[in-house]
């Protein structure tokens, strides 16, 4: 005789899948503020580069500013590149992630669909990506 019934032990497997689920997404979301971190590192030093060389030829401590703007502007671009990437990634886990549940729902190894919320990591790397826009066209022009 069994210690727990057929039906409780699909349902408690039912719930750690779904609670597996869950933690995924978790890392995920972890994943991309690693992507957002670097990115706003890249994007602070870049543009910290460029306002001391502005500065610095201000001043008439630098004869040219070329050089150093160039290189913060390419900090800033790999930042923009890199985040773009990152969200990119994540979009297509979370697609893929999305998928393979409801496959485990309509075969009956799960319960129910649970709604994922909009992700507040990807809400906050959008947002930076916009910033590294409005960031690298101010000190183009």
């Amino acid at each position: 005789m069994p210690l727990i019934s057929d039906d409780l032990s699909t349902d408690l497997s039912s719930r750690r899948t779904s609670m597996a689920f869950q933690r995924t997404r978790l890392a995920a979301d972890r994943t991309l503020m690693a992507v957002i971190r670097t990115s706003l590192s890249l994007m602070s030093f870049g543009f910290t580069i460029h306002q001391l060389a502005q500065k610095l030829k201000a001043q008439g401590l630098l004869p040219s500013d070329g050089a150093e703007r160039n290189f913060g502007g390419a900090l800033i671009l790999i930042a923009i590149a890199t985040l773009i990437l990152g969200i990119v990634y994540h979009l297509r886990f979370m697609y893929q992630m999305r998928k393979e549940r409801k496959a485990m729902v309509a075969e009956k190894q799960l319960h129910a669909e649970d709604k994922f919320p909009p992700s507040q990591t990807l809400i906050t790397a959008l947002l930076l990506l916009l910033v590294g826009c409005v960031t690298i066209i101010s000190i183009t022009w």
